[in-house]
């Protein structure tokens, strides 16, 4: 499955911008520019987790902004603006990402700081 979707004005959600957004099974890719065209990919596996953000405005232009928080070092956050479909979208990169894990598995860890909860009981 693929999802391709266009950055949108925020004003009645027309596509006149030239942002293309492409979620694939094992990749996101952002197409950016007219002059100056630039492709910024980022893994599946490195997806951390993922945020929906709605305004007013987008919801009632039936559209939304789809952060995601990243292991990528070139964009630790991507966002996904103002776009169509945003939930189903949302939803899918939350399941891809997970079976890209799986896949190559790999383990995200998280850092909660034992290592200075023991520093500070030394003491």
């Amino acid at each position: 499955m693929e999802f391709k979707e266009r950055k949108r004005w925020l004003f009645f959600g027309l596509p006149l911008t030239f942002t293309v957004y492409t979620v694939k099974e094992d990749v996101i890719t952002i197409n950016t520019g007219f002059l100056t065209k630039e492709e910024n990919d980022c893994y599946m596996y490195k997806v951390q987790d993922v945020t929906l953000r709605t305004t007013l405005m987008e919801r009632v232009f039936k559209l939304g902004t789809i952060v995601c928080y990243t292991g990528d070092t070139t964009d630790p956050q991507l966002l996904l603006s103002h776009i169509k479909n945003a939930k189903e979208i949302k939803q899918y990169i939350l399941e891809q990402s997970e079976t890209a894990r799986r896949k190559r598995r790999t383990m995200n860890m998280l850092d909660i700081g034992a290592g200075e909860a023991g520093d500070a009981e030394g003491e």
